[in-house]
């Protein structure tokens, strides 16, 4: 079976634990196969990300893969029950007409 690997961007909201009322939406892109799969491995260097920040060591960064976790904001919770994943839509795309 050929699997056909795509772009996708998994959206996790967030919030701040000590200001409920500041929220936001924490977003990842990589290769993934499926929306399952995409957010399995947002999740996972998320996960490997927060590790290392909370034992003082540098970020792991993108993965062979193209996934990686940038921007952890201490304090703010992730909600990945209400995480969602779609093919990307390149805004910038060569296609789109706009110059690069």
């Amino acid at each position: 079976m050929h699997l056909r690997l795509r772009i996708y961007e998994v959206d996790v909201p967030i919030h701040d634990t000590n200001h409920p009322d500041r929220r936001g939406v924490h977003v990842f892109t990589g290769v993934a196969d499926s929306p399952a799969a995409a957010l399995r491995r947002a999740h996972e260097v998320y996960d490997a990300a927060l590790a290392a920040q909370q034992a003082g060591r540098e970020n792991p960064g993108k993965q062979p893969d193209s996934w990686g976790a940038r921007g952890l904001r201490p304090g703010w919770q992730m909600e990945w029950p209400a995480a969602r994943a779609g093919l990307w839509n390149d805004p910038v795309s060569t296609r789109s007409g706009f110059a690069l």
